[in-house]
């Protein structure tokens, strides 16, 4: 589906996120299949393993986290299955459309053209502050606090799956520390050794996956689908200031396209990095 009029964007459902978590497990089932035959395999099937973890870590959530929060959580979870389609190109020829009908026919014409042309609920608001006649540094200050807002919004959804990743280990160790134990205790039974292991190594195994392959992945998808809206709404902020001070349609637009070559630049720096580390 392609991006919407105005600088709106229809959310898709980003596959990325089920494919990864498929084909980790595929991955592990793989490895487990190729060293194991099908009796040894239920041996990873282990029903006290998977209490101990789970009910642990949701345990520690709701300590952790206010009901309310909580029942937020799945809402934000969808995100990281979810993504917008951001055209930048749509959007800076949206502005360019907005400076140009401004510079022709003054800033309060540009109300009709928000309702026939635009869909962007942020977009709107600044363009009505510049046509309320707000000052500029003002519209800025009172933007970039709901651009705040959002981002505190974000980093307490996204807080949850951290923590979850933070105590699913934890709560493995716990688990595989209570296997030994029981191991321990009952050294003079050889048959109980074997399920007293498997519960001590299966719970360090169930929570490293939960926390390696699900909420630290989907924590650091929803921290990056935040700052992607961050740079969005940074753009929209320029391009309102623009709009109200009557800049030049071409100067605004070459303005607005110079924030995504400068974007571009530092995320090639970063990949560039990155790829030196690993080297």
């Amino acid at each position: 589906m392609s991006a919407k009029k105005g600088g709106a964007f229809m959310k898709k459902t980003d596959i990325m996120t089920p494919i990864g978590i498929v084909l980790g497990v595929v991955v592990i089932l793989f490895a487990i299949f190729v060293n194991a035959d099908m009796e040894s395999v239920f041996m990873f099937v282990q029903l006290a393993s998977f209490l101990i973890v789970f009910g642990g870590v949701t345990a520690a959530l709701f300590i952790n986290f206010s009901t309310q929060e909580i029942k937020q959580s799945p809402r934000v979870a969808r995100e990281a299955f979810r993504y917008e389609e951001n055209d930048l190109n749509e959007l800076i020829d949206t502005f360019v459309h907005l400076s140009t009908k401004a510079r022709r026919e003054g800033l309060l014409a540009l109300e009709v053209t928000l309702e026939d042309d635009v869909e962007d609920e942020f977009i709107k608001k600044g363009i009505l502050l510049a046509v309320d006649g707000i000052e500029p540094d003002i519209i800025k200050d009172i933007m970039m606090a709901e651009v705040v807002a959002m981002e505190e919004r974000h980093r307490k959804g996204r807080l949850f799956f951290q923590k979850a990743g933070e105590y699913a280990p934890a709560w493995g160790m716990i688990g595989t520390i209570i296997g030994l134990i029981l191991m321990l205790n009952e050294l003079s039974d050889p048959s109980s050794l074997g399920p007293n292991m498997a519960l001590a190594l299966l719970t360090t195994l169930y929570g490293s996956v939960l926390a390696n392959l699900v909420f630290l992945p989907i924590t650091s998808k929803l921290e990056e689908k935040t700052e992607e809206e961050v740079f969005m709404k940074q753009i929209i902020i320029e391009g309102v200031i623009g709009v109200q001070s009557g800049q030049n349609p071409k100067i605004l637009e070459e303005k607005l396209n110079a924030f995504v070559r400068v974007r571009r630049k530092e995320a090639d720096l970063a990949e560039t990095e990155e790829f030196a580390n690993e080297a």
